[in-house]
């Protein structure tokens, strides 16, 4: 059976990863069924060895070479439901995600519009709770599947045991290391109405003219499109992971005081605070562009760290902890990166 895995050993995570960082893996496997993914994880428990579940490696810094298996998931399967309320997305983890949102606004079905362009696979997406223009995939969530690490069992999640919150998730807590998603349920109402209300979004619209009364998911989606390529940088381009820090939530008197020192100062209200915008607060601190050895703070968007030269996961998170620190000296707010760093 293991050999129907086509286990490898020593292999190269470069092409693999978005930040194009060179590290490479003791064990590595490429499921494609969820029992290929039960057979790798008895192969690991057998040898006691460290899981790293890979999808599109948009959401990883490698900080080194990983000693354990890399189990890259490659579950493939996509099905659209149609009721007499809406359309049930269902779609195995190794789909690539900005595929999915076009699969659905092509045939007029709203919902994931203003999560286009988001780079990952589906089975990352719960774990994130990816979100962009004023929408989270827990708006539309439904349930997922996810097989047990040590049992091999597969249990569903549905959205309240997922505890989805603002990029978070019961997976990066709780059950952190604990469980493989392997597959996601999104539910798509046919009320749809464009989710518009976000200010770049608004802007962006408002500057072309377009009549929002009219807008179909698939207008939408071009939109969002537009705005992410004329500020963030395509990995394909320059190698990075999107947005480096996530925007930090403070309350609504540390609000009000830092507003005073800094009347420009860019943020929304959450809740019972107010969320920041990261990005102002590295370009405002004067990152934007600088460069550190073979890594760098994009020079359109400060909330991007990139890797042109090729660098080590040591100087992306290097220079990450340096912004962090320049950011809670001269505002006090402290910054927690998105995505994980490996091993």
């Amino acid at each position: 059976m293991r050999q129907q895995l086509r286990l490898e050993t020593n292999v190269d995570l470069q092409p693999l990863n978005t930040l194009a960082i060179a590290a490479r893996a003791a064990y590595f496997v490429r499921v494609e069924s969820l029992e290929q993914l039960r057979e790798a994880l008895a192969f690991a428990q057998e040898k006691k060895l460290p899981i790293l579940p890979l999808g599109g490696g948009s959401n990883i810094v490698l900080t080194g070479d990983y000693p354990g298996l890399v189990i890259h998931m490659a579950l493939r399967g996509v099905s659209l439901e149609k009721d007499s309320c809406g359309t049930r997305l269902c779609a195995a983890a190794g789909e690539n995600w900005h595929q999915l949102v076009m699969h659905t606004v092509k045939q007029g079905i709203g919902g994931l519009e203003n999560l286009a362009l988001i780079p990952g696979s589906m089975g990352a997406a719960p774990i994130q709770n990816i979100g962009a223009y004023g929408v989270e995939l827990r708006d539309t969530f439904e349930c997922l599947q996810a097989v047990h690490i040590a049992s091999g069992e597969l249990r569903e999640f549905p959205a309240a045991d997922c505890q989805f919150g603002y990029r978070d998730s019961v997976f990066k807590r709780a059950a952190r290391d604990r469980y493989i998603i392997t597959r996601v349920s999104l539910y798509l109402p046919n009320d749809w109405r464009p989710k518009l209300d976000y200010p770049a979004l608004e802007r962006h619209l408002a500057e072309r003219g377009v009549q929002t009364g009219e807008l179909r998911p698939a207008d939408v989606a071009r939109a969002v499109i537009e705005i992410r390529n004329s500020k963030l940088p395509s990995p394909d381009d320059i190698p990075n992971v999107g947005s480096f820090f996530k925007n930090p939530v403070v309350g609504a008197d540390f609000y009000q005081n830092l507003k005073k020192s800094y009347p420009d100062l860019v943020a929304f209200p959450s809740g019972d605070g107010w969320k920041l915008a990261a990005g102002w607060l590295i370009d405002r601190a004067g990152w934007r562009g600088v460069r550190r050895n073979s890594v760098g703070v994009h020079d359109r968007q400060a909330l991007v760290l990139v890797n042109p030269g090729g660098g080590c996961g040591a100087e992306v998170t290097s220079l990450a902890e340096e912004i962090a620190a320049d950011i809670r000296a001269k505002f006090g707010v402290d910054l927690e990166p998105e995505p994980r760093y490996y091993p």
